[in-house]
């Protein structure tokens, strides 16, 4: 037998390599090793069940993958559990998962230790994300505050649409104990600001805690400022005034502060250097504060589809770290004493990775920021280290990267959307160069149909990919998404993305405003794209009821299959997973009637939702109905309006208004119809206006009648038990 080092034992060994039912490459699975009685049978039963899915799945590509997805799936699953888990009974999943893991691994299928290794995934991705709760200690006032004066420094300007918001790290806040008082406030600020960040501040306040979601499913903002340490929320009653003190004590927050300082004044000058029309829009892709940019063109944005050029992601980690990569790479490759000597390539991934490292850290680095920066370090230390870069491998490491960092990201629309699209363009982008170099023949490369070609596969995945997270979290999705990407991307890769490079390299020799103003220039036609195509007739497309869970998570899963899976096998579960999910919707209503804390009533029917005006409220209103607009009033007499099993009635008297479900069908005009009480009118559900919705309680009808929104005790969340 030749034993040469060129010798493929497992060749030899009678083992296929490409073959994932085949055991791992390694001397302690070689032939001959005992292996237990269960072991020996489930390693019979597996391979033929393996063997009919490996054409449609590569394990040893996917297994990172699968085991990113159980990490954070378990993470996710531990922030959506009704109630908080005790400590013990999630060391005890732990434990169990790591020994079906063990038990699976002795198998030695790689397939059997796969499916382990991601139940143990998810216990740990669950285990950690309740470590991460118990680990934050955030204070949170208890209740809401009369007028106070507060002092601190501001770290954080943010757009809104009663004016902006500071986010200010607090010294001290009038009359209030040191142990009660919360590190971190966000106020509105509703006259004219003249301070920014990095600024020691004082503040005549009122101070709120953060509310807790107005409705199932809607965003649970006070988890998120939870984790974030903000302790309150509130308004500004005045100006903010700057103070004298400098910045805290400590060599970190004394330099955090400053570069919210620096940041605050490179968005003021790009403001200013890239145009009037176009310069917020310019200050929020070159530093992330979006506090500059036009509200109307901020909703263009979001209703065209191109919200996703706000967030700084892989667009801008590629132009910032390609143009510093490309330019150190050509400028060594120039010393030919140094370049005969070195990889050339190897200094300037380096200088790359610094570059991305400093714009990671002066842009806010937010969650797409953190996944492309994640990404582009693997990409350019593959180059360091002389391996492939581009992979699911690396998205897979990512994936984990971001969830450890951050664990309640998992629950974010950035986090979800940024991830579900990346995945899905490498996944898709790997089976074209997979079937390119499959193609019998010559290849003929085109640059323009190439550009084209990727321009049009890039905006078609993405939002596919994306849409889901859009109907989920906002309840609504832009018709005219695909059209108004396919527009406004060429103008962003061949104008904007080169202008940002020129001012990269003019900045150093004073020239970069010539670049911001052509940065500008290109934006504004951006903006006109967005404008006319949010402008479009029934482009903004909103589901009549909000999508359920399993719908979501079969939407999930369909995408998941697509990163996964291969051949036919892609678009078989792909779009069998995609209308099992739209028949879960379809099938499956939403609440008729919620009653928000704001005083407004909010109708569910065959038309969509309508928001209707009742009563001024103290509370706030469902986050993802916050821009429907008010479709009618009712404040006397009885109102009828209809429902998906109904209709609801409003009833006012002396004591306030009343809601009454009526599930029986009933005949009903086309508008809401005003008229005096009837006795004869019954009632199946009853909702009165009581302390309970004034205190900001969340009160719902549906199908089965009166109900509240679930509070249980989290970490986050100090409520009784469920009502």
């Amino acid at each position: 037998m030749d034993t040469s080092p060129n010798t493929d034992i497992g060749a030899v060994r009678g083992i296929d390599r490409n073959d994932p039912s085949q055991p791992l490459q390694s001397a302690r699975y070689a032939p001959g090793r005992r292996v237990s009685h269960r072991a020996r049978r489930l390693g019979k039963a597996i391979p033929a069940a393996l063997g009919g899915i490996a054409p449609i799945i590569d394990l040893r590509t996917v297994t990172p993958v699968l085991f990113a997805l159980g990490f954070a799936t378990g993470a996710y699953a531990y922030f959506e559990w009704p109630s908080e888990p005790q400590g013990w009974a999630v060391g005890l999943v732990c434990l169990s998962a790591g020994i079906v893991f063990l038990g699976l691994y002795a198998s030695r299928q790689l397939g059997l230790w796969t499916v382990g290794g991601v139940v143990l995934a998810m216990a740990l991705g669950f285990a950690y994300a309740k470590g991460a709760a118990v680990r934050t200690d955030t204070v949170t006032i208890a209740a809401e505050t009369r007028p106070l004066q507060l002092e601190g420094w501001v770290r954080q300007v943010e757009g809104g649409r009663n004016g902006p918001r500071l986010r200010i790290e607090v010294h001290a806040i009038q009359s209030m104990d040191a142990e009660a008082v919360p590190r971190w406030v966000r106020v509105t600020h509703p006259l004219s600001l003249s301070i920014g960040p990095g600024r020691f501040v004082r503040c005549r306040v009122v101070l709120r805690p953060p509310p807790a979601p107005a409705m199932p499913g809607d965003y649970d903002f006070q988890r998120q400022a939870f984790f974030e340490g903000l302790g309150a929320v509130g308004y500004v009653q005045g100006r903010c005034r700057g103070g004298a003190i400098g910045a805290p004590a400590g060599f970190w927050p004394g330099v955090t502060l400053w570069i919210d300082g620096q940041r605050r004044r490179l968005a003021e000058h790009v403001r200013v250097a890239a145009g009037e029309r176009a310069g917020g829009f310019a200050a929020a892709l070159v530093s992330g504060d979006r506090s500059f940019i036009d509200p109307a063109d901020q909703d263009a944005l979001r209703g065209s589809g191109l919200a996703h050029l706000l967030a700084i992601s892989g667009l801008h980690l590629a132009i910032v770290c390609g143009l510093v990569y490309l330019m150190v790479r050509r400028g060594l490759a120039l010393i030919e004493p140094l370049a005969l000597r070195i990889p050339v390539q190897k200094p300037a991934a380096f200088a790359a990775l610094v570059a991305g490292a400093a714009y990671l850290t002066l842009s806010g680095a937010s969650v797409s920021t953190q996944r492309a920066f994640i990404m582009a370090a693997i990409f350019f230390g593959a180059i360091l280290v002389d391996r492939p870069g581009f992979s699911l491998r690396a998205f897979a490491i990512a994936m984990v990267a971001v969830v450890a960092i951050d664990p309640v990201s998992v629950t974010s629309p950035g986090f979800q959307m940024s991830f579900a699209a990346t995945g899905a363009l490498i996944s898709t982008y790997s089976a074209l160069l997979r079937q390119r170099a499959n193609r019998p023949g010559p290849y003929k490369y085109n640059r323009f149909n190439a550009a084209v070609s990727s321009l049009v596969i890039t905006s078609v995945v993405a939002t596919f990919a994306t849409a889901p997270f859009a109907l989920y979290h906002f309840d609504r999705v832009s018709g005219a998404g695909l059209i108004a990407n396919l527009l406004a991307m060429p103008i962003v890769s061949i104008a904007s993305a080169p202008s940002a490079g020129a001012t990269l390299v003019l900045a150093p020799l004073g020239l970069g405003d010539i670049g911001l103003r052509a940065l500008g220039y290109s934006l504004e036609a951006v903006l006109i794209v967005a404008h006319w195509a949010s402008g479009l007739p029934g482009q903004s497309l909103s589901p009549v009821w909000p999508m359920p869970e399993i719908a979501f998570g079969g939407l999930i899963a369909a995408i998941s299959a697509w990163v996964l899976l291969e051949g036919w096998g892609r678009w078989t579960f792909a779009v069998a997973l995609t209308i099992a999910a739209g028949f879960n919707w379809t099938a499956t209503k939403g609440p008729d009637v919620h009653w928000g804390a704001n005083g407004d009533l909010y109708v569910s029917d065959a038309a969509g939702v309508s928001r209707i005006a009742i009563i001024d409220g103290d509370g706030l209103g469902p986050l993802r109905y916050s821009d429907l607009p008010e479709t009618s009033a009712c404040q006397k007499g009885t109102c009828t309006y209809p429902t998906h099993r109904g209709q609801v009635r409003v009833s006012w008297s002396r004591e306030g208004p009343e809601v009454c479900l009526n599930r029986v069908p009933s005949p009903l005009p086309s508008s809401p119809q005003t008229s005096l009480p009837s006795a004869k009118d019954r009632c199946d559900a009853t909702l009165v206006w009581d302390a309970s919705a004034r205190q900001g309680r969340t009160l719902h009808l549906g199908a089965l009648g009166r109900s509240r929104t679930p509070c249980r005790r989290r970490p986050w969340r100090p409520c009784e038990a469920s009502i």
